[in-house]
């Protein structure tokens, strides 16, 4: 027997084994009205009025619905409705710039387009647009039935989630319902979930369908608290007043609550309970001792690309005492997750084979044909294995800096910066940064006077504001091959000495 694997299995099973078990509990402090504390069985019915409003619209299977949301509940049930009707949700990083988010709608073909009422984007459009909230919720329709999905396929495209790549222009990663569906439950092992969990949204939703954790833990009938922004010290209040126990983010996030456990007043909360985990890049070593010593919660680190659904490796602290040598065995990528089949390649990058990468790139057949090579995923990322299998991502062989968590195309910031009539020539390369793992600096070659300042507003004007450099470095030429090439790893060395890899 052959059943498909689709998204509406996890919900599914929430509201028929933990119908009365709390399934959301919104962010209180947002421009719209929050969705009321919901129990799994009525999340369900929830999910269905939006099906049937979609029914309404005339919006079909295969059709495309774009959200640009900060986090919120909403947002995490629109992940259930689309995918769970045939549709397809393509979930926006709401810190784009307009053009941007344009661009994205536009690409992907949208029919619909959910926008968060904190956001301004008033020139981009699609034949149906909604603000979250009051507006969106006259669509929901709980006086009928949604109809069912005609022919439910694991096969079919479930979310097209844009990633910054080595391109000025994002690229449509369709991920299919068995891609999110095996890496939802693998993920979900892996991090040892179960029904005495709460888990808090922490991790942006837009970042690769809050990396499978909405479905998982929706199957296990986990209660998910839904925070909208980044706040150490709000992460630590919630953390107490819900019993978290479960949280994924970026360095940065747990860099935040660190500052703030040092201002918290009484004992940290979530002490032997808490299980945190890590991806995006690895935090330093001695972040992720700290987390252990100071916070008293359990460090764990995965890595994994959005074209992966994410789920690619996955380190848990071994046993044995606490300390730096435990904390550096930690800050490495880890095995290789369930079903997930890594190997080094003859140039060092990592290659993967698994049933969590992407059909491919959303109307793109050259780039995924430059990805998928032979049956193998490029990753982009050089790496090695330690003598215990465990991987160790040392490189960064596509142009991209990972910040805060957010992936950045060097080659836009260095568009944007040619784009300066002053500017002759430029590389944009990652430095090591504290808190934020990598940021950007630019290398400027000058043909007229100008300084730092202005070529970083020069930058915030045109990009996204974490897209923007943090440094200028001017200098007489940039160093090139015989054949006209920037070597970026040769650029990178001299601020990465003294590091066992080149990246952060």
């Amino acid at each position: 027997m052959r059943v498909p694997l689709i998204t509406t299995d996890f919900l599914d099973r929430a509201s028929f084994a933990f119908g009365a078990t709390t399934a959301t509990i919104d962010e209180p402090d947002q421009p719209a009205k929050p969705v009321d504390t919901t129990t799994y069985a009525e999340m369900a019915t929830r999910v269905r009025a939006w099906q049937a409003g979609f029914d309404a619209l005339g919006i079909g299977e295969g059709e495309r619905v774009a959200v640009v949301s900060h986090n919120s509940a909403r947002m995490l049930e629109l992940l259930h409705a689309l995918p769970g009707s045939g549709r397809i949700c393509v979930p926006v990083n709401f810190r784009l710039r307009p053009d941007e988010v344009k661009f994205i709608v536009e690409h992907s073909g949208a029919s619909a387009l959910f926008v968060d009422p904190e956001l301004s984007l008033d020139d981009v459009t699609a034949r149906h647009r909604f603000t979250l909230g009051e507006e969106s919720e006259s669509l929901l329709r709980f006086d009928v039935e949604p109809r069912p999905w005609s022919a439910p396929s694991e096969d079919a495209t479930a979310t097209i989630n844009y990633t910054s790549g080595t391109t000025a222009r994002p690229k449509g990663v369709q991920l299919t319902h068995r891609n999110i569906w095996l890496n939802a439950v693998t993920f979900a092992m892996h991090t040892r979930a179960w029904e005495g969990d709460v888990y808090m949204h922490v991790l942006p939703m837009f970042h690769c369908n809050g990396w499978g954790m909405p479905f998982g833990l929706a199957g296990l009938g986990v209660p998910q608290v839904v925070l909208r922004k980044v706040d150490g010290t709000e992460i630590l209040r919630r953390v107490r007043d819900h019993g978290v126990t479960l949280m994924c983010g970026a360095p940065a996030v747990w860099n935040a609550v660190l500052d703030a456990a040092a201002e918290w007043d009484g004992e940290i909360p979530g002490r032997d309970r808490v299980r945190i985990v890590c991806a995006g890049a690895p935090p330093p070593s001695r972040t992720i001792q700290r987390v252990t010593e100071e916070l008293g919660w359990e460090f764990l680190q995965i890595y994994g690309l959005t074209e992966t659904a994410p789920l690619l490796t996955f380190n848990r602290a071994q046993p044995g005492p606490s300390g730096e040598e435990k904390a550096k065995k930690q800050s490495r990528a880890g095995a290789p997750a369930l079903g997930a089949q890594l190997r080094i390649s003859d140039t060092g990058e990592v290659l993967a084979r698994s049933n969590v990468v992407m059909e491919g790139y959303w109307e793109n057949p050259e780039s995924t044909a430059d990805a998928i090579e032979d049956g193998w995923f490029r990753t982009g990322d050089g790496g090695y294995f330690d003598d215990d299998g465990y991987l160790t991502i040392s490189d960064r062989k596509k142009d991209v800096i990972i910040t805060g968590g957010e992936n950045v195309s060097s080659i836009e910031v260095e568009d944007c910066l040619f784009s300066h009539p002053a500017v002759a020539e430029v590389a944009v390369i990652g430095v090591p940064h504290e808190k934020w793992g990598e940021t950007i600096k630019a290398l400027v070659v000058t043909s007229a006077e100008v300084t730092e300042a202005e070529l970083i507003k020069h930058c915030k004007e045109r990009l996204a504001g974490y897209k923007a450099p943090t440094s200028i470095e001017f200098r007489d030429s940039i160093p090139r091959t015989a054949t006209g090439k920037i070597q970026k790893f040769k650029l990178r060395e001299p601020y990465w000495a003294g590091r066992d890899r080149g990246v952060n």
